[in-house]
């Protein structure tokens, strides 16, 4: 049996649903509700959720800018928002008595990393226009087109294994230590795992909002040319 497969819990037809495929689509599920909650009862005095939601957001905003310049951020504000509160959530999923988080999953990290590594190219050419934004790849030199393009590789497969490598040494640590201590040490594993999921959560977004500035970087070096 390999250890790195996720639990199957049902087949619809060929296809085998797996319990990271469930817990994901239910943490996307919760997270659909909130947001539907939470747009239709805005009001000018806003309450107790709506409060807590516009902090998040202003500050993921706030972080964003300070990488992106305003008008980037904007464009970039829906996609890394989203990432980073699915993280949060995929990885306090753990918490859960019964449910291990999606993101102690290597499938499920690698398609998040997947996922980011077309943001990039999307966001890049989007900004750019497609020949000037492949034309980078040549730059300084062409001979350096090859080691562009592993570098796109290893950054995308790092970004899977870091984020799957993390959740699923947690998970296993504290598991040993619960079986060892009983319920002596709770609570400390608990914070423990709180703070990792949160850290984990923030450098993979983090990761992700750096390379996607990378690739928005011909267009604001096009920008400061035209200022000056």
């Amino acid at each position: 049996m390999n250890p790195l497969a996720a639990e199957t819990l049902f087949h619809l037809g060929p296809l085998a649903v797996s319990a990271t495929v469930v817990t994901s689509w239910g943490v996307m599920l919760l997270l659909w509700l909130l947001s539907v909650s939470v747009t239709r009862a805005l009001r000018i005095e806003p309450n107790g959720w709506q409060t807590a939601a516009e902090g998040i957001v202003g500050a993921i905003e706030e972080a964003i800018g300070q990488v992106l310049t305003p008008e980037q951020t904007r464009q970039v504000l829906p996609f890394i928002a989203t990432l980073w509160i699915y993280l949060v959530l995929a990885n306090l999923t753990g918490l859960v008595p019964g449910l291990h988080s999606p993101t102690g999953d290597l499938s499920a990290t690698s398609a998040l990393a997947l996922l980011v590594f077309l943001s990039v190219h999307w966001f890049g050419v989007r900004a750019n226009g497609l020949r000037d934004y492949l034309g980078h790849y040549l730059k300084p030199t062409p001979l350096l087109l090859p080691f562009h393009l592993i570098s796109e590789i290893t950054r995308t497969v790092a970004l899977a294994v870091r984020l799957f490598g993390n959740i699923m040494s947690l998970e296993m640590a504290a598991l040993l230590i619960l079986w060892v201590a009983g319920l002596l040490a709770p609570v400390p594993i608990l914070m423990l795992h709180i703070v990792e999921a949160l850290v984990q959560a923030y450098i993979f977004g983090m990761l992700a909002l750096i390379y996607i500035a990378s690739g928005l970087q011909s267009q604001q070096l096009r920008q400061r040319k035209e200022v000056q």
